[in-house]
C-alpha cells in the first residue's frame, strides 16, 4: 500500500500499518490450516492460543496486577453503563458519579434505572470545560462506588490525577485513553473500555475488575450480565468477538515492539504538545475552550473565529489528506483525535496546516 491518510476521527481508531498488513496476510488462511481463523471453532486450539495471548499481552503491557481479572466482553462501554451498577448494587448503597460530559451523563442515566444515584461533582454550568481536581472529590459513606470518565472525547478533557476514594470502590470508563499512560491500579476497583480507540477495532470490550470486588458482585441477573459468568472460561462463556480480539492481540504485539506503555505515554504527550502549541501560538485565532490543566491528550478540541472558517478548514484539511476533524455535532468546532497508532508526523502535519490556513485566512 502506497497511500495512507491521517485519520483524526474520534473512533474507531487508526491502526498501525504493520498490524493491518499482518492481518491481511493471515486473513484467508491462518497458520497453514487451510482456513481462516474466523471460520474456526472458538473452542479450538488455534483460537484458544490467540485468545490467551491477548489476555496475557494486555496484562503485561498495561501492567495489570494479579489481583485483577481481565474480561473480554461485548456491547461496548455502553453495555457497561448498565452492567456496572447491576453487578455492584447493594442494599442501602448509592451509585455516585462525577459528571464530566456526554459519556458520563449516559452512564448516569443508565445507573438511575438500576438504583439510587447521586452526582457528587459536575461542571455542566460551564459546559464541561474542566475535570475536577482529586481534592474536590470525596466519596460518601453510603456509596456503592464512585464512577469517573477518564477522558471525555466530545469535550476534550482528561483526568490528570485520579481521586483516592479509600474503601469506596473507584470505577472508571477509560474507553478513549486506555493504554495511553500508566494507571495507579491500587486506586481502582473496576476499569472498563471499548477497544476501538487505542486497542483495536470495534467489537471487544475490556473489563478489568479487582478480585475481591468480583467476589461481592451480584448474580441475580441474566447470566451474560453477571461478571462472575465470564471468569471460569476466560471470557468464553459465549462466542467471543474473535476478529476484534485477534486484532487487539496483533496491536499489542506492535505496542510491545515499539517500546510498550512508556512509549505510548511519550508519544501521546508529543502529539498533544505539538497541537496545543499551535493553538496557543496562534494569537487567539485558534482557541481551545477547555481549561489548560484538563486538556485531553487524546482529543484536542479547538475553535476558529467563525463557523464558516471552521467548515472551510475541515474541507481543505480533507483535501490535504487529513480526515475526521469535524467536532461532535453537539458542540461543533474542530476536534483532532490522536490515539496510540497516530504517528507524531500526523500532529506535525496538522500543526503546519493550521499555521498555513491562518496565514491565508486571517
Amino acid at each position: 500500500m502506497t497511500k495512507r491518510i491521517f485519520n483524526f476521527a474520534a473512533g474507531p481508531c487508526t491502526l498501525p500499518l504493520s498490524t493491518l498488513e499482518k492481518a491481511a496476510a493471515e486473513f484467508v488462511e491462518y497458520g497453514g490450516s487451510g482456513m481462516s481463523l474466523f471460520e474456526m471453532s472458538h473452542r479450538g486450539k488455534q483460537y484458544d492460543a490467540v485468545h490467551n495471548q491477548a489476555l496475557e499481552s494486555l496484562r503485561e503491557v498495561f501492567g495489570v496486577p494479579d489481583t485483577f481479572e481481565i474480561l473480554f466482553l461485548q456491547g461496548g462501554a455502553t453495555l457497561q453503563f448498565g452492567m456496572v451498577p447491576m453487578n455492584l448494587r447493594a442494599e442501602g448503597k448509592t451509585f455516585e458519579f462525577v459528571n464530566t460530559g456526554a459519556w458520563a451523563k449516559k452512564a448516569i442515566s443508565d445507573a438511575k434505572k438500576v438504583g439510587p444515584t447521586r452526582v457528587v461533582w459536575t461542571d455542566e454550568a460551564n459546559k464541561f470545560t474542566r475535570m475536577p481536581k482529586a481534592a474536590e472529590l470525596k466519596a460518601g459513606a453510603d456509596a456503592a462506588y464512585l464512577h469517573v470518565t477518564s477522558n471525555e472525547t466530545i469535550g476534550g478533557i482528561e483526568f490528570s490525577e485520579y481521586p483516592d476514594t479509600g474503601a469506596v470502590p473507584l470505577v472508571a470508563d477509560m474507553s478513549s485513553d486506555i493504554l495511553s499512560r500508566p494507571v495507579p491500579f491500587a486506586r481502582f476497583a473496576l476499569i472498563y473500555a471499548g477497544a476501538q480507540k487505542n486497542l483495536g477495532p470495534a467489537g471487544n470490550t475490556i473489563v478489568i475488575i479487582r478480585k475481591d470486588v468480583l467476589e461481592q458482585c451480584r448474580e441475580d441477573m441474566p447470566a451474560y450480565l453477571a461478571y462472575k459468568s465470564h471468569v471460569p472460561d476466560k471470557s468464553m462463556y459465549n462466542t467471543p468477538a474473535v476478529f476484534a480480539i485477534y486484532m487487539m492481540k496483533l496491536n499489542l504485539d506492535w505496542v510491545k515492539s515499539v517500546g510498550g506503555l512508556a512509549e505510548m505515554d511519550q508519544r501521546a504527550g508529543r502529539r498533544a504538545g505539538i497541537l496545543y502549541s499551535a493553538i496557543d501560538g496562534s494569537g487567539g485565532w485558534f482557541r481551545s475552550p477547555v481549561d489548560a490543566a484538563s486538556r485531553s491528550r487524546m482529543n484536542v478540541v479547538f475553535r476558529l473565529p467563525s463557523e464558516e472558517l471552521e467548515e472551510k478548514f475541515i474541507g481543505e484539511a480533507g483535501k490535504a489528506e487529513m480526515s475526521g476533524l469535524k467536532g461532535h455535532r453537539s458542540v461543533g468546532g474542530c476536534r483532532a483525535s490522536m490515539y496510540n497508532a497516530m504517528p507524531v508526523e500526523g500532529a506535525e502535519r496538522l500543526a503546519q496546516f493550521m499555521a498555513d490556513f491562518q496565514k491565508r485566512n486571517a
